[in-house]
């Protein structure tokens, strides 16, 4: 295959040839052969030719968001009539391996933890490099090499706070990697000047040192795509599928993605990104958390959309339901899987908190799996069990309900999907969103980007909740409950006060320890500034350390 060999006089050449430059330290030898001069090539030849017209798409992105903050709001789109009503097409076949995802478990790259995920029980783990992990340069290279112990069947880590050795059984999970999401930038590695692409980072490493470890097992090359907002980026991605395959002249469709539906442009397209991808899409997810974050940035000046607590907006939500319903609709009339989304909550040792706990689990799941979604997710490996009875009981001997008959929920209209929702909004909800928010940076810009917080597996995307929907209540002047208007004054004033909590539960050697005061300078920046910061870990990045 082409590249697939060591050739040292072709490698001097293309070192001096290349654009792109490695500005990062390397620490030890395996960094060094993750970005081996073979694969440097590849992702030189990647960054060289998508770097454009990612740009391109991200401006058009920029584009349409100044609509929506005008005035406008999302739609299903006139130009693309004809790929929704032209019913005889449909993706690819899904690969045998990829049939039977009844229960997915998420996490960082983190060695033990890739371990224990593979290990759980679920049918896929997608293993993250995005908003489960903080991009910090040894921990995205440190990542790569985990995965490629896992996918070669050689990963193990031997805890020695805990004086115990971790293995891969013998039949783990399916693996599937989750690049960085289109925005974020890889700093230290540095093109015409500026960071690339960290999703072309990702993509680049993993797809260059795992498919042939893969194709030796009769498997592609698997990812979950995060946070696409229109079939132009899913277009992108494609496009970046196919150069890959006839780069190492691989077979169209030795890459396959699921799609992760968490945007709310994106609910609007996913005909069209199924059609643009069809012949490397297998599944759609509904990412629910990011989902609902998107819901709030998107529409973030109209005053009539303002959700409330975040904690009170759940999947029985009208405008969520529809999204759910749509996205199983849609998936299964093209041949694609629907899968469902996160359930966050961790175990805990009080027996009646558990009680709570498995009861919303399984309430979450049973709505899922009655919806007809093929699959869910989870968060922690003692959660697999309970998600895994709900879906099987469900199947009834089968693997997957893509002859789901969906024809029961209509059509789902725009109004159905944009439809406001009431809740609480109230003084302690803006608290603890305060609370969450400090607690999930500090720990990002610190180099943890899965955080447990009041029993839930916080990651950036519920921190991009809870700092969004403040911006929100303090760019409207929204009314709590108890006629408190929410000010600046106001939030500062929280803030103070969260800060001192957090100070008081971790104690004051943690707290000098780490790095709270100036996360909520930032985070009182982010909440109060006239401009919305896309994204939190933009503003964030240059903290890592």
């Amino acid at each position: 295959m082409m590249h697939s060999t060591e050739d040292r006089e072709t490698d001097m050449q293309t070192r001096q040839s290349r654009a792109i430059e490695v500005v990062g330290e390397l620490k030890n030898q395996q960094q060094k052969d993750i970005l081996s001069e073979q694969a440097l090539n590849f992702l030189d030849a990647l960054v060289t030719k998508f770097t454009a017209p990612l740009n391109e798409a991200l401006q058009l992105r920029r584009q349409r968001q100044a609509q929506f903050d005008a005035g406008e709001l999302p739609g299903f789109r006139e130009d693309t009539k004809a790929i929704r009503e032209d019913k005889s097409w449909k993706v690819a076949p899904t690969p045998q391996v990829l049939q039977d995802r009844r229960v997915e478990i998420t996490g960082p790259v983190d060695r033990k933890m890739v371990i224990n995920a593979l290990n759980s029980g679920a049918k896929v783990f997608m293993c993250c490099f995005e908003d489960a992990s903080s991009p910090t340069w040894d921990n995205m290279l440190d990542g790569q090499i985990n995965l490629s112990d896992a996918n070669a069947g050689t990963i193990s880590y031997f805890d020695e706070k805990k004086g115990k050795q971790y293995d891969l059984v013998s039949s783990p999970a399916q693996l599937l990697a989750r690049p960085r999401g289109l925005h974020l930038p890889e700093k230290h590695i540095q093109y015409q000047g500026q960071a690339i692409a960290g999703c072309l980072m990702d993509f680049a490493l993993y797809f260059f040192h795992n498919y042939q470890t893969r194709a030796q097992k009769g498997e592609g090359v698997y990812f979950y795509i995060p946070k696409l907002e229109s079939m132009e980026e899913a277009k992108w991605w494609d496009d970046v599928f196919r150069f890959t395959e006839e780069y190492f002249n691989v077979e169209i469709g030795t890459i396959r993605a699921t799609v992760l539906i968490e945007t709310l442009p994106a609910v609007f397209q996913m005909e069209e990104m199924l059609y643009v991808m069809r012949d490397h899409i297998v599944a759609m997810n509904c990412g629910r958390w990011d989902y609902i974050f998107s819901y709030i940035k998107t529409l973030k000046n109209h005053k009539d959309r303002i959700l409330p607590d975040r904690h009170s907006v759940g999947m029985d939500k009208p405008f969520l339901n529809a999204y759910s319903q749509l996205l199983v609709k849609t998936c299964h009339a093209r041949g694609a899987l629907a899968m469902g989304g996160m359930s966050a909550f961790i175990p805990n040792s009080d027996p009646d908190v558990m009680k709570q706990v498995l009861a919303k689990v399984e309430e979450d799941k049973n709505r899922e799996s009655s919806n007809g979604h093929d699959g869910t997710w989870v968060a922690h490996p003692k959660l697999v069990d309970v998600a895994m009875t709900i879906f099987e009981n469900k199947l009834e001997g089968k693997i997957n309900q893509v002859d789901f008959d969906s024809s029961y929920v209509g059509d789902i209209t725009a109004e159905q999907l944009l439809e406001p929702c009431q809740g609480p909004r109230n003084e302690e909800g803006l608290r603890k969103n305060i609370r969450i928010a400090l607690y999930y940076i500090e720990s990002w810009i610190s180099g943890v980007g899965c955080v447990p917080i009041y029993g839930l597996m916080e990651d950036a995307a519920t921190a991009e909740i809870s700092r969004a929907s403040i911006w929100q209540w303090i760019k409207h002047g929204v009314q709590l409950d108890d006629g408190q208007v929410v000010t600046e004054d106001y939030f500062r004033s929280l803030l103070a006060e969260e800060l001192n909590t957090i100070k008081q539960e971790v104690g004051e050697q943690r707290y000098a320890q780490g790095r709270f005061e100036e996360t909520a300078k930032m985070f009182d920046t982010l909440s109060t500034q006239d401009d919305f910061a896309e994204f939190l870990t933009l503003p964030s990045y240059p903290l890592l350390r």
